[in-house]
């Protein structure tokens, strides 16, 4: 797609967003992973819109993913929830994946919470856990900014030193102290997927510094940077990795865990929101 023709897709769905929720503009945007469908506390005044709806939006393929973006007001804030994101392993390019965070910065957005699902590479670090990203290695071979650097988006050269805001990050693992949750900070390393790792894979990855392996987060949070967006952004932990002791490797039981930490992500949800 040219950068001409990716613009006016943008803008195009923002402007069907605006029709739907006249004068919303979201403060904070919260994106979903897999199995967190109800991880968000119910939303005042709530919009709900079909991904399908929306024009440029590509389409949701993957179990636990509801497609839905809801639109309202929680402890005095605008806030939109995407139920459910787009993975680069479901043949979706990078700028399509990009381009649902680009419609929300286009209508205002200025904080993102980014949410996944990942295996975890260290023993200390359970299925149930929860992970504030640091940092992030990008494995997945491509980059959500290749081809697209009209200043619009901002510079063509984002520096990443704090792509997942330090500040933020403090803030989500005090709340998860507070709230008796099991949090970690961790370095999270993208793949593009969809076949879960290989023991030998998760070793150099060890070796390199990360704590989880996932196939998303980096889609959203590059663009996020670019664009002066600020990113928080928690992992949950779904499995332990390819090799290690009591890994487990199966979707349907990720959706069955989502289900139970969902409970505790509202929480820090509910709380972040109050303060962000």
């Amino acid at each position: 797609m040219e950068t001409k023709t990716y613009i006016a897709a943008v803008r195009k769905a923002a402007d069907f967003v605006r029709l739907k929720a006249p004068g919303f503009t979201p403060q904070v945007a919260v994106i979903l992973g897999s199995g967190l469908a109800q991880a968000v506390p119910p939303l005042e005044a709530a919009v709900t819109i079909p991904y399908g709806d929306i024009p440029g939006f590509p389409r949701t393929t993957v179990a636990g993913h509801m497609g839905k973006l809801v639109l309202g007001r929680l402890h005095g804030k605008s806030v939109a929830v995407m139920q459910g994101r787009f993975h680069y392993y479901e043949g979706h390019s990078m700028a399509e994946i990009a381009l649902p965070l680009r419609m929300l910065q286009g209508l205002g957005l200025k904080t993102v919470f980014l949410t996944a699902a990942v295996g975890s590479v260290r023993e200390e670090i359970k299925p149930g856990h929860f992970v504030a990203l640091t940092d992030h290695i990008n494995l997945m071979g491509s980059n959500p900014l290749r081809g697209f650097h009209e200043q619009e988006f901002g510079t063509m050269f984002p520096d990443l030193g704090n792509a997942y805001d330090a500040d933020l990050r403090r803030q989500v693992l005090e709340i998860c102290r507070q709230r008796g949750l099991a949090a970690h900070a961790g370095v999270y390393a993208a793949v593009c997927g969809p076949a879960y790792e290989t023991p030998a894979e998760i070793r150099a990855f060890r070796s390199w510094g990360a704590d989880v392996v996932g196939m998303s987060i980096v889609t959203e949070s590059i663009p996020a940077r670019q664009m002066g967006v600020k990113v928080a952004a928690v992992a949950w932990i779904s499995n332990m990795c390819s090799g290690m002791k009591g890994a487990s490797l199966n979707h349907a039981e990720v959706l069955e865990l989502g289900a139970k930490v969902s409970g505790g992500l509202r929480l820090v949800l509910d709380d972040f929101i109050k303060i962000a």
